[in-house]
């Protein structure tokens, strides 16, 4: 949530004493004050500005900040936070004698001699790229907040931008570090790409995709440097549209309840198969599913041999899939997804170091009780098992009660298995338990809770299920390790709306100014069902699904013609058709003579039959191409129903 010590609105003159707001202002420009930063904004909202992803600004100040400390660390630079704490060794034996102590002295006097500060130039520090910085608001704060920085490079394609970032860097003191830049960022990406030209840290924080971006980021960042995304395109990346997913990242999405761990997978395989191109391969740091986005830290490292096993680590052609087409358990057919990125997402030692640091200090950050809270969730994961199950879709599938959290994990913890939460979902079950075990949980948890199987279709996922009997007894007695630490200390671990409209805003016009389309729509479209709809043209103009099912021309609906908002009077040259196929499933198309029929069949359809009053008709017709065309990259199976 937003911290109250951050202000959104414009500041007073004199809230401030250590600057004066008012000096150097344009007619209608305001101030904004986040972290140690003050940003200059025009009334006009010409760039582009998000307040809510100030945690997602704190997070990656601590985490540049504890990746300078190692890789300074290793240049003979010593990193001085404010605030912060000396850390001190603490010997875990009890037998400490005299010798031990002067040692221990000794080694403290050999530290580093050279030190670095925040707001201070270090000549052996980091080199850091912000490629989409609008404001400069995340450069400014990285110049003001992490130490051992030898340079920052704010860039923006909008020359109005570059100058705000220019205007900012001299209102904030930072003009010795901040470096305000206006330039593709793709092509400044590919002129520093030289061993001796790339940068230590670089992030990319773009409205939506960053595809377009990530070929000349993995070869501009330096050996064993860092790369900082962002993605907002969630919608793409969380199955909505798999082919536009395929066509930006190499992987096919599939809508299913673990899409925002997948989605992490997705864009962490799709840096990784991009660095391999120039021999090159990822180490992920951390990876977070947050609020509307997703944002990875990841290293990357030169190596031929390494980039090799992100294929096989056999570097022999993999197996099969192990399935069938059909999913055992519920009778339902796969789907195939991917390829994904099938190691851990996080390295849970750089992960601890960013959490001590954070909780050791949390004035530091207006968002460190959520950066504590997220953070702890991520160490307490299960680092080696991809994707999650939530407990409303189990419960969903066989339609029976939900069982409460604590009960289901403690009933896995019963039977041997490994079980965590997950940060990206708040009822999910990460664990290494295979499907039948999961299943046959659920089933006794039915035996407990039964549901109506006499209104069970004999065909659905839920039918098949219970038929058949649990191979294990379930204990759902709740044990003490099935509650983890940060849910026992009541850890602000998921965002809370801080406001309204809270989301990704709109997209920044490409002359200046922000579009305002996507807030007038969300506009529209609040309470939409609270108020009656009586303009005639904004009446659905469809049928609704109990009139198509009759048999009659006209239907035997009660709620006909004008008393019912989905009925149009259809024109006398519509008519209804009805496609089927195999597996008896049936597509409903409503088209004029004028319209194209054909295209809009799947593939699998074998005749067309026309609904109700007249005979029915065969004959052939094109198709939309194949959907499995892709199948040789595709390795993610899964199964929709369960």
């Amino acid at each position: 949530s937003i911290s109250e010590d951050t202000s959104l609105a414009p500041m007073d003159a004199t809230a401030d004493k250590e600057k004066p707001l008012s000096a150097g202002l344009l007619p209608g420009e305001t101030v904004v004050k986040e972290g140690k930063a003050a940003i200059l904004f025009p009334s006009a909202n010409e760039v582009f500005y998000n307040p809510v992803q100030e945690f997602n600004r704190d997070l990656t100040c601590a985490v540049i900040t504890e990746f300078a400390r190692d890789l300074l660390a290793q240049r003979g630079v010593k990193v001085v936070v404010p605030g912060e704490k000396e850390r001190v060794l603490v010997s875990l034996s009890e037998e400490t004698n005299e010798d031990d102590a002067q040692t221990e002295e000794k080694n403290g006097a050999e530290s580093p001699a050279v030190t670095a500060t925040v707001g201070e130039k270090c000549e052996r520090g980091l080199r850091v790229l912000e490629g989409l910085a609008a404001s400069g608001l995340r450069s400014v704060r990285f110049a003001l907040e992490v130490p051992g920085l030898q340079s920052v490079t704010a860039n923006d394609f909008s020359t109005k931008a570059a100058a705000l970032i220019a205007r900012n860097a001299q209102y904030n003191g930072v003009s010795h570090l901040l470096e305000a830049s206006c330039r593709d960022a793709s092509m400044l990406m590919y002129e520093m790409r030289g061993k001796k030209e790339r940068f230590d840290v670089i992030d990319l924080d773009p409205y939506g995709s960053p595809a377009s971006f990530l070929d000349a980021a993995v070869q501009a960042v330096s050996e064993g440097g860092l790369l900082c995304v962002t993605c907002t395109d969630m919608a793409v990346m969380a199955g909505n549209s798999g082919e536009t997913c395929y066509s930006k990242y190499g992987s096919v999405s599939i809508k299913a309840k673990y899409c925002h761990e997948m989605a992490l997978r997705i864009i962490l395989h799709s840096l990784d198969q991009r660095a391999g191109v120039y021999q090159r391969y990822i180490q992920p740091l951390l990876s977070v599913s947050v609020d509307f986005y997703i944002r990875v830290f990841v290293r990357v490292f030169t190596g031929q041999a390494t980039v090799k096993n992100s294929a096989s680590m056999k570097y022999s052609p993999a197996a099969g899939p192990p399935v069938g087409p059909e999913c055992e358990h519920c009778g339902q057919r796969h789907q195939l997804g991917g390829p994904i990125w099938a190691e851990p997402i996080y390295d849970l030692a750089f992960v601890q170091k960013v959490l001590s640091a954070v909780s050791g200090n949390p004035s530091r950050f207006g968002t460190s009780k959520r950066i504590e809270g997220m953070l702890s969730m991520v160490t307490e994961e299960l680092e080696d098992v991809p994707l999650y199950y939530t407990m409303d879709s189990l419960s969903s599938t066989i339609h029976c009660s939900t069982p409460p959290l604590l009960q289901f994990k403690s009933a896995l913890l019963h039977a041997g298995h490994r079980v965590s939460l997950s940060h990206a979902c708040k009822n999910a079950i990460k664990t290494d338990a295979p499907p039948a075990a999961i299943w046959d949980i659920m089933r006794c948890w039915e035996k407990a809770n039964p549901v109506k199987r006499e209104k069970l279709s004999e065909t659905s996922p839920a039918f098949k299920i219970l038929s058949t009997e649990p191979s294990l007894e379930a204990c759902f007695t709740v044990r003490e390790d099935a509650n983890p630490q940060s849910r026992k200390r009541h850890l602000t671990r998921f965002q809370e709306n801080p406001q309204a409209f809270w989301g990704p805003k709109a997209r920044a016009k490409a002359g200046g100014g922000i579009a305002t389309n996507l807030q007038d729509k969300r506009k529209k479209c609040q309470n939409k069902r609270k108020n009656q709809i009586t303009d005639s043209s904004e009446v659905k103009n469809f049928h609704c699904k109990k009139f198509r099912q009759v048999s009659s021309p006209r239907g035997s609906c009660a709620a006909i013609a004008s008393n019912c908002v989905y009925f149009r009077q259809k024109d006398s040259t519509e008519k209804i058709y009805s496609a089927s196929h195999k597996k008896k499933d049936t597509w409903h198309l409503y088209m004029s003579h004028s319209s194209s029929l054909f295209t809009a069949l799947p593939k699998q359809c074998l005749s067309i039959k026309q609904s109700g009053w007249l005979s029915d008709v065969s004959m052939p017709f094109g198709f939309l191409p194949d959907e499995t065309s892709v199948a040789g990259t595709l390795l993610l199976i899964h199964c929709s129903s369960c």
